[in-house]
């Protein structure tokens, strides 16, 4: 660099090609355009030194770098120019302009308050292939002395190399990008064959979404992950990777307004950056739960139309905390492919939970039958036995003892009945639901439950010739008997109110008492809600319980009206593996 304490001699030519040189060494378009302006600065004994990048219609600049100035400064001159007065005489015409005062120029706009004083100034268009990229702007000569014409030619021949270094490096940085963006495409594709291959025959959910959590984080450099899936209107967080909040996983979040709602609704990405969508983050969504984000993406999981939840990342670790729309593309493209595993395990999940179901409806009524037709005959006969022995004894001892007997057996099979008819009872099977829950209410009353009941469904008000599905009547059964054994064997309940409604598309089981109540939030196993809550989901219904302790329990349960095919058996076997397939439930 020349010497600033002196007063410097006219570069020469050669000068201008060495300091060329160093520009056209590097690759990076932005050290390039500072090495420009230094180098300007050293041919012609500038103390200030600009470049104004013009826009793509190169009416005004776009772009500003300016050397010589320090932050201080910068900050008191705010907004940086946009192409007008002089500099806008240089972008209308691009030759060498030259001035001995700039503010004596007849199109000067002068300076903002606080702009340092600047008196000589030397401007040169840069060109590259012919075409105007901005142009160099050069003030305060040093020891006050005007450009000269020499300076001029200078510092022209150094543009000439410029257009060509700038040009160089724009090449270089667009093959980077695009370097870059197959890059990060190939990890997309391995990522991506990295799940196909370790979800090959794998069908445990939870293990599926771990593995998408982890892989999609690295794959967008993301600071978190979190999967969200829905379930009984209400977004679970199913799985998550980095940066996350101590139990986080399993938490429930609100789905009504919920950014994730929003995205499977519209089946598209959302921005967290958008203000309507941080106030649902933020409201109703993981900012409730202590996730903190600046930026962030919510793709859904969608697989044939279909959602199956949502990935949202937040804060990119690396160029961020901002998403580019590469990375959008790029985890759209990896929820697709996930939202295929995800679906896979749904649908093996869901057919496992409903032939579990059917094969417990199985044994129970296998169980039935065989209680009914072995055990029953045979204590029925054992008690005609033991009756006739009363007609054939003197012994009053005898007769007493055999009385008692007599009892006890009638007493043993009132109970066995009472447990066939529990287990799977006949007139479930024989003449419907209807049939089946008023002798259910029938028996809690004679139990001290007072029950009253109120069925309003159109097959058997006669409005429908087709029962419903056998899987439809045996939830509708198991619903209200579990609600009722609850009300009496936890809740010691004394009234309950059953009610169960059908429209034209939806069945609504609502079954309330007065009992003690519990914490449905609790440890609820022992309750039977589990299994209420498996045979609604598989309907693809919502299961709703509310209750607290010393306020009574109200159960409310809504799925679609399904009914059988015309041809089948009114009598058909109960719960049949595979006999009414039902849509796997959106998770």
């Amino acid at each position: 660099m020349a010497d600033r304490g002196r007063r410097p001699t006219v570069p020469d030519a050669l000068d201008a090609v060495r300091l060329a040189r160093e520009v056209l060494s590097e690759l990076d378009l932005e050290v390039v355009l500072r090495r420009l302006l230094e180098s300007a600065r050293e041919l012609s004994g500038a103390r200030y030194a600009a470049l104004g990048v013009t826009d793509e219609a190169r009416t005004q600049l776009e772009r500003f770098v300016a050397v010589g100035i320090d932050e201080n400064t910068r900050e008191r001159i705010g907004d940086l120019p946009r192409g007008r007065g002089v500099l806008g005489q240089l972008i209308a015409h691009p030759v060498p302009l030259r001035l001995a005062d700039v503010g004596a120029h007849p199109h000067s706009y002068g300076f903002p308050p606080g702009h340092p004083p600047m008196r000589t100034f030397l401007g040169v268009p840069v060109m590259i292939r012919g075409i105007p990229f901005g142009n160099l702007y050069l003030t305060e000569k040093e020891g006050g002395e005007e450009f000269t014409e020499q300076d001029e030619q200078t510092v022209g021949l150094l543009a000439e190399f410029a257009g060509v270094a700038i040009d160089h490096a724009r090449r270089y940085t667009g093959l980077e990008a695009r370097h870059a963006e197959l890059q990060r495409t190939v990890d997309a594709l391995d990522a991506t064959m990295q799940i196909a291959r370790a979800l090959g025959g794998e069908t445990d959910l939870d293990l599926i979404l771990g593995l998408v959590a982890k892989r999609g984080r690295a794959l967008v450099s993301a600071r978190a992950l979190v999967i969200e899936h829905e379930a009984d209107r209400e977004m679970v967080v199913a799985a998550g990777a980095g940066e996350l909040p101590d139990g986080l996983v399993g938490r429930r979040v609100d789905m009504q307004g919920s950014l994730a709602s929003a995205a499977l609704r519209t089946a598209r990405t959302l921005r967290l950056e958008d203000q309507p969508n941080r106030a649902r983050f933020e409201r109703h969504g993981l900012g409730r739960l202590g996730v903190q984000a600046s930026a962030g993406l919510v793709v859904p999981l969608l697989f044939r139309g279909r959602g199956y939840g949502v990935l949202i990342v937040v804060d990119r670790l690396e160029g961020g905390p901002a998403f580019s729309a590469e990375d959008q593309r790029l985890l759209e493209a990896f929820a697709a492919s996930a939202a295929t595993a995800v679906a896979t395990a749904v649908t093996v999940e869901t057919e496992r939970r409903r032939q579990r179901l059917a094969a417990a409806e199985l044994e129970r009524a296998h169980w039935a039958r065989e209680l009914h037709d072995e055990t029953l005959q045979n204590l029925a006969a054992l008690r005609l036995g033991l009756a006739a022995q009363l007609h054939n004894s003197d012994s009053a001892a005898v007769i007493e003892t055999v009385r008692d007997a007599v009892a006890q057996l009638e007493h043993e099979i009132r109970t066995l009945r009472a447990l066939v008819t529990d287990l799977r009872p006949a007139a479930l099977d024989d003449l419907g639901a209807e049939a089946a829950i008023e002798d259910l209410a029938e028996r809690a009353r004679s139990r001290g439950l007072d029950v009253k009941l109120v069925i309003d469904l159109a097959r058997e008000q006669g409005g429908k010739p087709v029962r419903h599905t056998n899987e439809v009547e045996t939830a509708l059964y198991r619903i209200v008997q579990e609600a009722l054994n609850n009300a009496t064997k936890h809740g010691a309940a004394r009234r309950a109110q059953v009610e169960i409604v059908e429209d034209d598309s939806t069945i609504r089981v609502t079954v309330c008492d007065d009992g003690r109540g519990f914490d449905p939030t609790a440890n609820s196993a022992g309750f039977g809600l589990i299994g209420m809550r498996e045979r609604v989901e598989l309907l693809r219904g919502t299961l709703k319980v509310q209750s607290s302790p010393g306020e009574g329990t109200t159960i409310n349960a809504t799925f679609p009206v399904r009914r059988r095919q015309a041809a089948d058996s009114p009598t058909a076997e109960p719960a049949r593996a595979g006999a009414d397939p039902v849509t796997p439930p959106r998770v």
